[in-house]
């Protein structure tokens, strides 16, 4: 069984190895691609990926290319984890909305919609090239923002899931918090991508939510950085992506006062990077987990799994709305529990979804869609339309400004920014 990686020089690589490692026998892959333009970070990651699996004893063997053509020949599942621009445009997506009073962030706001403008259009030319050199390949796209670039990919009439780490890690958290092994937990996931909530969560189908509430609320709230009292209030445990919403003007203020995420990324890649230089290393450091991506490679190996081995099982994944949610258009793409077998993922039925959650799904959906359109279209106008509909920003001075600013920094990305003075 062979999978590709677009985008295989990711400091995150490692951590997918490391689940290959540990889940091989649900996934018995024999060989792994790995596929990036970036030729230093592809042969230091691509040793360190041989080195783990030798050290391991696994059987699967790692190419590195830069070929994608060639890369993704003969795949069965293809995984997206790009970065357009690297971390240097990150930290423009999560610094250029201060200077207007807004939240930066990279997938949320003004910097989450620079980072589709950019992602889109490149994702979608990579999705051709494996719609003919993989034709029967499942695309699992992991690149932010996943439900716009999903939607893009679906659209466009590829064989295409998302996926996020969100739910699983809440599962782990949680199962910890209990005592029990997180396969005894199922939650109530629903929302869309980076803007979800826990409503439920179910052990050995009895939802203990209010326990956890209750007696763990302090532990939840605090890496999520709102008050217990609210999560208690709401009955909910929200994402941390919530926090932008729930406590702008706060988080504004802070990001004012220190280094930008992706400065702090920048320093812990280069420090990974040392690490998969030396020949000694043959484990995933533990500096990786504080990358980001907790448990990725879990959800990343239960979904190919389930889509390759046609298992009928229930993951947390991006996919189209078909009704799942009856406020939002049917080909939305929502986050939410689905089955999912060889034909791809159907969204489980969703208890009906209080209003103070709903609105803001629909309000955030609704600006998806026309964020989507600026990346497939392009124009100055579109961006300002597609700031002006995010709650986040909604007012008209606000989307030209940050439509100015975003245009001005992602020249040298978007073509069709070039004809612009």
């Amino acid at each position: 069984m062979k999978l590709a990686i677009v985008g295989g020089g990711s400091t995150y690589t490692p951590e997918l190895i490391d689940g290959f490692i540990r889940l091989r026998d649900a996934l018995p892959l024999t060989e792994i691609t790995l596929i990036d333009p970036d030729a230093e970070r592809l042969g230091l990651v691509g040793d360190m990926a041989r080195r783990m699996l030798a050290h391991a004893g696994h059987p699967a063997t790692v190419e590195a290319t830069a070929s994608l053509d060639g890369g993704v020949a003969g795949a069965q599942a293809v995984l997206l984890q790009l970065r357009v621009g690297g971390q240097a445009a990150r930290n423009v997506d999560e610094t250029f909305p201060l200077e207007c009073g807004c939240v930066g962030q990279e997938t949320t706001g003004a910097g989450g919609l620079a980072k589709a403008l950019r992602t889109v259009p490149v994702v979608l030319d990579i999705a051709e090239t494996i719609r003919r050199s993989a034709p029967e390949a499942w695309i699992v796209n992991f690149t932010n923002p996943v439900g716009i670039v999903t939607k893009a990919l679906l659209d466009a009439g590829h064989r295409a899931i998302g996926l996020c780490n969100v739910a699983i890690g809440f599962q782990r958290r949680f199962a910890a918090l209990l005592g029990v092994p997180p396969t005894r937990l199922t939650l109530g996931h629903v929302g869309l991508n980076h803007l979800t909530w826990e409503r439920s969560v179910h052990l050995d189908g009895r939802d203990v939510l209010p326990r956890l509430l209750a007696e763990h609320g302090e532990q939840l709230a605090g890496p999520l950085g709102v008050p217990a009292g609210l999560l208690r209030r709401l009955g909910v445990v929200p994402s941390y992506y919530l926090r932008f919403f729930y406590a702008h003007d706060l988080v504004v203020e802070e990001q004012r006062t220190k280094p930008s995420r992706a400065a702090e990324v920048a320093e812990m890649e280069s420090a990974l990077l040392e690490m998969y230089a030396d020949p000694s290393v043959t484990t995933k450091p533990e500096l990786l987990d504080q990358r980001g991506g907790a448990y990725y490679s879990e959800a990343a190996v239960a979904l190919i799994t389930s889509l390759l081995g046609d298992r009928d099982e229930v993951q947390v994944v991006n996919v189209r709305n078909g009704g799942a949610l009856p406020f939002l258009a049917d080909d939305a793409v929502i986050e939410v529990p689905a089955t999912v077998t060889a034909g791809g993922a159907v969204p489980l039925p969703v208890d009906p979804v209080e209003p103070m959650f709903a609105g803001l799904i629909a309000h955030v959906s609704a600006y998806e869609a026309l964020a989507l359109e600026a990346a497939l279209h392009g124009g100055a106008d579109r961006v300002a339309d597609a700031l002006l509909a995010h709650p986040l920003i909604g007012q008209y001075h606000l989307s030209r400004d940050l439509a100015d600013l975003l245009v001005d920094a992602n020249r040298g990305h978007l073509p069709w920014a070039r004809v612009y003075g």
